[in-house]
């Protein structure tokens, strides 16, 4: 289950351009702005909401984190519950992923309750179809676009459940967090990216786990088709994301909602064939209509739809960072969930394998300029803390005149 971020269209930089717009010397506006009595007031209210918004966003952010975390346990779990009484991973793919229709509706519903300027379903179809070109949504870029994405999407929701019959919820979870790796390298090669030397740290640490759990259990049995199937899940959910950087770009939150509304489409057109082909070839047979755990399938797609919703929208909301932070906090949730539910012992090798694949998610976490930030953190602290040791000894000093002079010692200065 692939979390796609579709990033919010720039804006940052015309803001930027906007508030530092030199003004040019001589001009009696910023003399008298600054020399204007009460100025320094002003500033506190605005410095106040500055805090105030950013300390909203970050416990919104927070909540969101929970949620993210949660759907994603939640998902997975139910799909274990559903393969007790329904074993058929691609009739289960098909059916949630044609609930991506919704998404669409949802966002216009969201956009009539919060917009002041309301626009007809229709207007904001059109300007939502922008994603596709400036033409809009066309058969041709209906079929060209869309069908390579809803095809990695459903490779990398089946291999997932595959995964998920082989493996416990944990062991799933912590392997698909090597799609973060995965995406750093594609991107390293195909669209040459900045290289750095920790997430190359990090992408070796994501191998290691995926050996060291394929190892768990000597490289035989269930446990090695488990893990294939589980990095071959996080393999396509990688090169869906490079190449949806690569062809679309940018997306603010409108035009993912219409791009995950035309992959429902598109599966619902062209891919519902194949369950049916699967049904009469005996590989996935589910009965009548009437026997399907119907309760459970619905769980599932509502489920994995609130968990791409709550993605794309805290992308909007708070930062990208915490969306992440929320996808890794699935593993400890699911670990939970075994270990209390269904009375799973996990072995010490596993256990490392775990711990090693999340050390290198979040080392995959660090910005790009954390190096040079970290550094001058350093630079500042040992300044601090030079200044604090110098006033220390000056302060000594002091006490050890004044005591000396007290004792009737004389200083005499040298010629």
């Amino acid at each position: 289950m692939k979390k796609h971020s579709a990033r919010v269209a720039p804006l940052s930089s015309y803001n930027a351009s906007v508030l530092t717009c030199p003004v040019s010397e001589g001009e009696e506006g910023s003399e008298s702005h600054a020399d204007t009595p009460g100025s320094g007031d002003s500033e506190t209210p605005s410095q106040c909401q500055s805090c105030t918004s950013t300390a909203l966003r970050v416990l919104g952010g927070l909540l969101l984190v929970l949620s993210v975390s949660s759907s994603w346990v939640g998902t997975t779990q139910v799909v274990k519950l559903t393969f007790q009484s329904f074993s058929c991973p691609f009739f289960m793919t098909w059916f949630s992923t044609n609930w991506n229709i919704l998404f669409f509706p949802i966002y216009y519903s969201g956009h009539l309750v919060t917009a002041r300027q309301k626009q007809t379903p229709i207007q904001k179809f059109r300007e939502c179809s922008r994603i596709f070109g400036e033409d809009g949504l066309t058969l041709k870029l209906f079929l060209k676009r869309t069908a390579p994405f809803s095809i990695l999407w459903t490779l990398t929701n089946y291999l997932y459940l595959l995964a998920l019959r082989k493996l416990t919820a944990t062991d799933v979870s912590a392997l698909y967090c090597c799609h973060k790796a995965f995406v750093f390298l594609l991107s390293w090669i195909v669209l040459k990216d900045r290289f750095m030397g920790v997430r190359i740290v990090a992408a070796i640490m994501a191998i290691t786990g995926i050996v060291m759990m394929a190892y768990a259990d000597g490289f035989h049995g269930d446990s090695i088709i488990g893990v294939a199937f589980a990095v071959g899940s996080a393999s396509t959910s990688a090169l869906y994301k490079v190449l949806f950087k690569m062809f679309v770009g940018s997306a603010n939150l409108g035009e993912a909602a219409h791009f995950f509304s035309t992959l429902g489409f598109f599966n619902l057109i062209f891919i519902s064939c194949t369950p049916v082909i699967l049904f009469f070839t005996k590989v996935e047979h589910w009965g009548s209509l009437s026997a399907l755990p119907w309760g459970y399938l619905c769980g599932v797609a509502g489920l994995w739809l609130a968990f791409n919703i709550l993605v794309n929208v805290g992308l909007v909301l708070t930062y990208p960072i915490l969306i992440s932070i929320g996808t890794l906090l699935s593993v400890p949730g699911n670990a939970a969930v075994d270990v209390l539910k269904h009375e799973v012992i996990f072995s010490v090798v596993r256990l490392a394998a775990t711990s090693i694949i999340c050390l290198g998610f979040l080392l995959l976490l660090l910005p790009e300029e954390w190096d040079s930030v970290t550094l001058r953190f350093l630079a500042t602290f040992a300044e601090k803390k030079g200044e604090e040791h110098g006033e220390e000894l000056t302060e000594s000093s002091v006490h050890t005149r004044s005591r000396s002079r007290a004792n009737g010692a004389v200083s005499i200065p040298l010629a």
